[in-house]
């Protein structure tokens, strides 16, 4: 799958993704994070790393950041939550989609936190998401656990903010989406 991404649209991101594709972040722990707007490739390219992971022998996982927090909160009701971290740690990697499209209740957040923590320096995550950093705060409503779980993700970790137009949009008539701040962005102003 990866090489079947648009190169051309992302070409920044080409060496990166490429030193990605030999698998050895699998067998580090070490995490990719994907940041940009909605349609520049995030999901692809989370998509095609969990199957270089599976052709290294990897299990993978692949959820949304709303169906992992619903998943960790049914193992949570249920008095399995310690069981169930364990569990998905023996995955190889777990990939993350849409971190920040929805905002996360304290509870949730809480959880996402431990599903993050219980693999740090033990296994791998691919996360993506349309916001940069600094606005993960909101979506967790709490700085501290989102500067605590940033923490954690971003230590050993590649961290790709692709840019440009949407993908999709591209012959669609569309000039553009509404803007979402980036980190480049925060830093010029």
């Amino acid at each position: 799958m990866l090489e079947d991404f648009d190169w051309d649209a992302q070409p920044a991101a080409r060496q990166q993704l490429g030193s990605l594709a030999s698998g050895e972040f699998l067998t580090e722990a070490r995490n990719v994070v994907l940041l940009g707007p909605p349609g520049t490739g995030k999901t692809h390219l989370a998509t095609a790393l969990g199957i270089v992971a599976a052709r290294h022998g990897h299990r993978v996982l692949f959820a949304t950041a709303t169906d992992w927090v619903t998943h960790l909160t049914d193992a949570h009701q249920q008095g399995r939550l310690p069981q169930e971290l364990a569990r998905l740690r023996r995955y190889g990697l777990i990939i993350v989609d849409e971190v920040g499209y929805l905002p996360f209740e304290q509870d949730a957040a809480n959880l996402f936190f431990q599903l993050v923590s219980s693999r740090y320096e033990h296994a791998s995550l691919v996360l993506t998401s349309n916001l940069p950093f600094s606005g993960w705060g909101g979506v967790f409503g709490d700085q501290a656990v989102a500067a605590a779980m940033i923490d954690r993700i971003v230590h050993h970790a590649d961290v790709l903010t692709l840019k440009g137009a949407s993908y999709r949009l591209r012959g669609r008539g569309i000039d553009s989406l509404p803007s979402i701040r980036t980190t480049t962005d925060e830093a010029s102003n």
